[in-house]
C-alpha cells in the first residue's frame, strides 16, 4: 500500500535554488531579513541581495567556478546566508561542517568533499587552519578578523561583475551536507538545486508560516533542518529570521521576548527544557504562537505539557538530510493534529511501510520500515555508489531505516530505528565511527556501541568493550573524547567477554540493546 497526504500536488519550477529563495528581495527591500540575536545587527532583504552579489563577484575573481566546493565551518551568523547563496550563484557547492568537529573530522570532510576554500569564525580559526592544511585548502576566510586568515569582508571590496552561470537544476549540486545515512561513517549527501527547490515548494504547500512571522534560528545551519526549513524557507517566505550561535536558555528566551518571535523550530530536548525550566516564567513569550519540532520523535505527554506551559501550538515534522529534509508534517489546522505523530505526507511525496524481513508493503497500523519517494530525495551519496544503491532502490524508494506505521487517516508514527544511528539531541552519532576509534586503543580487543535512553538528550552512546590489556572505563571515555566532537563522546563503558556477531561478522547491536534495557 502506498500512502499519500491530503494536500494537492505543487508545481516545482526548473530554476536555481538562489533564484527561488531571493525572488522577493527587491519587493521586501528595507524589511529585516536577518537579525543577529545577541547584537541586534540587522541585514535587510535589499542588503542581503546586494551582499550575495558582491561576494559572488569576489569569489569569481579568485577563480571560484561552477562545480567547485566551498566549506562553511561556522555557528549561526547572518553571513552564513550570504556565503551560501554567493557560492550557489556561481554554481558552486556548499559543504556544511559541524563547528564542534575536531580538526581531524573537519579535515576528513573537506578532503572527501574536495573543497577549495573554507570560511570560519575567529573562535575556530586554529582548528580551521590545521584542517585546511591537512585538506590542502587554497584559502581560509574568516567572518571578522584573525591572523593567518583572509577577512571575509575583502570579498565585498573586490568589485567586478557576477558571471552568468547556467544551472541545470536536476543535475547540479548546491549543498553537500554529511550524514551517516542508515549506517556507517558520514557520507556526502548530494542535494541538487531541484531537490531544495522542490522541498521549499512542498513546505509552502504545508502552510508552514507567512511573511508576517518572526522566526528564531537556534538550530545549527550546518544541519539540513536549520539550513532549509528555517533559513531558506524563511527567506523565501519573506519572514524575519533571528539567528543565535548556540542554544543558551536565557539568551534564547530573551530573544523571543525582545524580537517578538512568533515561530520557533526546535528539537525534543529543547521542548523538554521549555516545559520544565523555571526561567521560562521570567520572560514574555506571548508572541510565540507555534513550535515546530523535528529531528527526533516528540512524546505526546511532553507535547501537551509544553503547549500548556507556553500556551502555543506544536507541530511535528519528519525527514532526513537525504530528503532535503521534509517528507512529513503535522497539518497546519491544530484540530487535525494527532499528538505523537510526525504528521502526513508532504505534497508530491509517497510513503510506504515495508516488512523488515520480506520487504512486502504493509497496510495501516502495521509496523515496518518507512520508505519515501519524491522530488526531494537526494541524487545520491558522493563517490559512494554501493551506499546509494543500498539506500535508494531501483524504483526510487528511499529506505529511511526508521520503523513506523501509518494509520487509517494516513498519519505516521515513528516508533523505533532499524538503522543503528544514535540520535543525541537531534545530532547523528554513528556507532561504527566510535567503534573504529575504540579499536585503536591498545588495551581494547573488540568493541560495540549502542544507544542508551536519556531524558534530556534522547539517546547517549554506551560502549561494550572486550579488553586485552588494562584500562578503566574513565580512561576509555577520555580516550574517545579527545578524538571526537563533544556530542559524540561515550557516556558509559561496560566490559564484556565477547561482542555478539552474526555469521558474517556483523555486530548484533540489537542483542546488546535488549540486554541493556532488561537490566534497566
Amino acid at each position: 500500500m502506498i500512502f499519500r497526504g491530503p494536500y494537492p500536488e505543487v508545481s516545482i519550477p526548473e530554476i536555481s535554488f538562489t533564484q527561488l529563495v531571493l525572488r522577493r528581495t527587491q519587493e521586501l527591500g528595507s524589511k529585516p531579513a536577518l537579525i543577529e540575536g545577541p547584537t541586534g545587527r540587522i541585514i535587510t532583504y535589499a542588503q542581503l541581495a546586494d551582499a550575495i552579489a558582491q561576494v559572488a563577484a569576489g569569489l569569481a575573481q579568485r577563480g571560484f567556478k561552477k562545480g567547485d566546493v566551498f566549506g562553511i565551518l561556522s555557528p549561526n551568523v547572518p553571513e552564513y546566508a550570504i556565503i551560501f547563496h554567493a557560492v550557489a550563484t556561481l554554481g558552486g557547492i556548499n559543504t556544511l561542517v559541524n563547528p564542534l568537529y575536531t580538526e581531524h573530522e573537519v579535515a576528513h570532510q573537506l578532503k572527501d568533499a574536495g573543497a577549495r576554500f573554507l570560511v570560519t569564525v575567529p573562535a575556530f580559526v586554529e582548528k580551521a587552519l590545521q584542517a585546511a592544511e591537512a585538506a590542502q585548502i587554497e584559502e581560509l576566510f574568516v567572518f571578522g578578523e584573525a591572523e593567518r586568515a583572509t577577512p571575509f569582508a575583502s570579498l565585498f571590496a573586490a568589485g567586478g561583475q557576477v558571471p552568468v552561470v547556467k544551472i541545470n537544476p536536476r543535475e547540479d549540486l548546491v549543498a553537500l551536507p554529511y550524514s551517516s545515512g542508515t549506517t556507517g561513517l558520514p557520507k556526502g549527501v548530494m542535494l541538487t538545486h531541484y531537490n531544495l527547490v522542490a522541498n521549499i515548494c512542498q513546505m509552502e504547500g504545508l502552510e508552514y508560516f507567512t511573511e508576517d512571522d518572526t522566526l528564531i534560528c537556534v538550530l545549527p545551519l550546518f544541519h539540513i533542518y536549520g539550513l532549509v526549513v528555517i533559513l531558506n524557507m524563511g527567506l523565501y517566505t519573506g519572514a524575519t529570521i533571528v539567528t543565535l550561535p548556540r542554544f543558551e536558555l536565557e539568551q534564547f528566551l530573551k530573544c523571543i521576548d525582545d524580537y517578538g518571535v512568533t515561530l520557533a523550530h526546535l528539537v525534543p530536548p529543547v521542548v523538554l527544557t521549555l516545559s520544565k525550566s523555571p526561567l521560562v516564567d521570567n520572560y514574555d513569550l506571548s508572541t510565540l504562537g507555534t513550535i515546530f519540532c523535528g529531528a527526533a520523535p516528540l512524546d505526546e505527554n511532553l507535547t501537551r505539557a509544553c503547549m500548556k506551559r507556553l500556551n502555543c501550538h506544536i507541530r511535528q515534522g519528519y525527514g532526513m538530510t537525504e530528503t532535503s529534509p521534509v517528507t512529513h508534517s503535522s497539518p497546519s489546522d491544530p484540530s487535525q493534529v494527532k499528538f505523537g505523530s510526525v504528521g502526513v505526507c508532504a505534497p508530491n511525496t509517497e510513503c510506504k511501510i515495508i516488512d523488515l524481513e520480506t520487504g512486502v508493503p504493509l497496510g495501516p497500523n502495521k509496523e515496518g520500515e518507512v520508505c519515501v519517494r519524491g522530488p526531494q530525495v537526494m541524487k545520491g551519496y558522493l563517490n559512494q555508489a554501493a551506499a546509494t544503491a543500498q539506500t535508494i532502490d531501483a524504483e526510487g524508494w528511499l529506505h529511511t531505516g526508521d520503523i513506523g506505521y501509518g494509520n487509517e487517516d494516513n498519519h505516521f508514527f515513528i516508533v523505533d530505528r532499524a538503522k543503528e544511528l544514535i540520535k543525541y539531541k537531534g545530532f547523528q552519532v554513528p556507532p561504527a565511527e566510535l567503534e573504529a576509534i575504540l579499536l585503536t586503543h591498545q588495551a581494547i580487543a573488540d568493541a560495540a556501541v549502542i544507544p542508551c535512553p536519556d531524558d534530556e538528550a534522547g539517546e547517549v552512546p554506551k560502549a561494550f568493550v572486550v579488553l586485552r590489556g588494562e584500562a578503566t572505563p574513565e580512561e576509555i571515555i577520555a580516550f574517545v573524547m579527545e578524538r571526537v566532537a563533544p556530542y559524540k563522546k561515550i557516556r558509559s563503558v561496560e566490559f564484556i567477554d565477547k561482542i555478539p556477531k552474526s555469521a558474517s561478522g556483523k555486530i548484533l547491536r540489537r542483542m546488546l540493546v535488549e540486554r541493556d534495557r532488561e537490566r534497566a
